[in-house]
C-alpha cells in the first residue's frame, strides 16, 4: 500500500533544464543538486523499451523536493509531447505495489525494467480515467538521492 507521507517530489519535464532551474529556484527559492545526465538510458513503455538521453535535477532542499527533466526528441520525457508533472513516491517493493495498482485498474505508462523483469527501480503509473502520474520509486535509492541532495555529485 502506498504511504503517501513517503512523498518525496513533484517532477516536471522541461524543455531547458538550466532555463528551468533558473525559473522554479527563484520563484520557489530553492537550490540545485548538481544536474546529472544519463547519456545512454533504457526505459520500458508498452510496445518495447527506448534508449533515450535524459537530463535531470532535484531541489537541494527537502523534504519534497521539485524535480525536473528533459529527454530526448520523441522519448517519455519529451517535453514537447508531454508536461510530465507526476509525484514521487519511495516505496519498500516497486513490484509489488505496481501489480496491486494495475490489478485496480491503473495504467503503466512506463517503467525501469520491463513487466517481465520486475519493473526495475522506478514506474510511472496513472489511475483509472486519467489524472496525475505517480512514480513508484524504490527506497532502496534513497541513501544515494541523500547524498547527491546533500552536494555529492
Amino acid at each position: 500500500m502506498i504511504d503517501y507521507q513517503r512523498l518525496f517530489h513533484t517532477g516536471f519535464i522541461v524543455p531547458d533544464l538550466r532555463a528551468a532551474m533558473d525559473d522554479y529556484g527563484a520563484a520557489m527559492g530553492v537550490t540545485w543538486a548538481a544536474p546529472r545526465v544519463i547519456e545512454e538510458m533504457n526505459l520500458w513503455r508498452p510496445g518495447g523499451v527506448e534508449r533515450l538521453r535524459l537530463e535531470y535535477v532535484y531541489s537541494a532542499e527537502g523534504p519534497q523536493h521539485i524535480e525536473l527533466l528533459c529527454g530526448t526528441v520523441g522519448s517519455y520525457y519529451d517535453p514537447a509531447t508531454q508536461h510530465g508533472f507526476h509525484v514521487g513516491v519511495w516505496i519498500e517493493d516497486v513490484a509489488a505495489e505496481t501489480e496491486r495498482l494495475i490489478a485496480a485498474g491503473w495504467t503503466l505508462r512506463a517503467a525501469s525494467a520491463a513487466p517481465n523483469d520486475g519493473y526495475g527501480a522506478f514506474t510511472y503509473l496513472q489511475p483509472p480515467g486519467g489524472g496525475m502520474i505517480v512514480e513508484l520509486v524504490s527506497d532502496a535509492l534513497l541513501p544515494a538521492f541523500e547524498e547527491w541532495w546533500a552536494g555529492a555529485v
